[in-house]
Parts: structure tokens; sequence; C-alpha cells
């Protein structure tokens, strides 16, 4: 009868949509801001940081990984203004914070690359490791994976957490970004 409930409640916890950000193999992460694009990028399909054309321009179609160090120069740079929130770039970005070992993090990640390509020219995606990103994945207090903030031009962000639908995804790119939807 233990073992009944002990097993169901094992099997209860591994079907949670999103995971906690304690990785017992991440230990010993690089955690260093002066970690590289290259390092940081989980395959050879994604854009990197060190791409100057696509880190200017958002347009290529591909997720860019997120290092602090362009957070700082790209997104907002929370150093010099702690206290006030001011987006930098002149179209909203998606900020997916995820980690490789993550089960929902992989099953967010094609909607956003879906939408990388969808919305090129419009909406920057990015990704933020962050077994890899530790000081940026605490700036926003980043507990459970996969959680995604929404930057709009003007107003403040918002953060979701979990692996939420592509269509709640998409609503809240019209809503917050105030983005319409392309077919």
């Amino acid at each position: 009868m233990r073992t009944t409930i002990l097993s169901s409640a094992i099997a209860l916890l591994l079907l949670v949509s999103s995971c906690g950000n304690a990785n017992p193999k991440s230990e010993g992460a690089n955690t260093s801001p002066e970690t590289t694009a290259t390092e940081t990028a989980t395959g050879s399909d994604q854009q990197t940081a060190g791409d100057p054309a696509s880190t200017a321009t958002g347009e290529t179609g591909k997720p860019i990984v997120l290092t602090k160090a362009l957070f700082l120069d790209k997104v907002y740079d929370f150093e010099k203004n702690p206290d006030t929130w001011v987006y930098k770039d002149n179209k909203p970005c998606i900020i997916d914070f995820y980690a490789d070992w993550c089960r929902p993090c992989r099953m967010v990640a094609p909607i956003m690359e879906e939408f990388a390509q969808k919305y090129a020219g419009q909406i920057t995606i990015y990704k933020v490791n962050t077994d890899q990103e530790r000081e940026l994945a605490g700036y926003f207090g980043i507990r459970s994976i996969p959680s995604v903030l929404f930057c709009p031009v003007n107003g403040k962000p918002q953060m979701t957490q979990g692996a939420l639908p592509k269509e709640e995804f998409e609503k809240i790119i019209n809503q917050v970004l105030q983005v319409p939807s392309t077919k």
C-alpha cells in the first residue's frame, strides 16, 4: 500500500510541466560572464552571439544564444540602470530561459524556432542557457524552467513559466508584444 502511494507520487512529479533549476550535473558549469557565444551554443544550427549580422538585426530566422554581455548590450543594462527597465532595441524580443537537460524546455524549443522564422524582422528570439548564464537567470529570479520573458518595445516585460502550448505563446505575442500573427 505504501509503495503504491509512493510510486504514484513519484509518477505525478515526473509529469510536471516545468523543471526546477537544480541540476546536479551543472555543478562546476561555466558561470563566468566572459563565456563566449561559441561555448554557450548548444547546436551548430543555432545563431551565436558572435555573428554580428544576426545579433544586430535579429532577422536570422533562428533563436540567438544570449549571454550576459549580449543581454546588457542588446536588451537591458541592469548594471547601469538597476531601478528602471530601459529596453534597448527598436523591436520586441522573446527570451527563452532553458537548460539542455529539461524535457519541457525541449518541448518549447521547436516553438521558439518556428517563431524565429515566422516573426523574422519583427521579433528577436533569444535563448539563455540557465546552467551557463546563472547570473542572468538569477537576475530574473528564474527558479523554474522553461521560463519565457516577453519584452515589448514600450512597457514592462512579462514572464511566463512552463511549457505552454503554441497558441498561448501566440496570444501573448499579440497582446504583450503587440505583434499581429502572420500566417
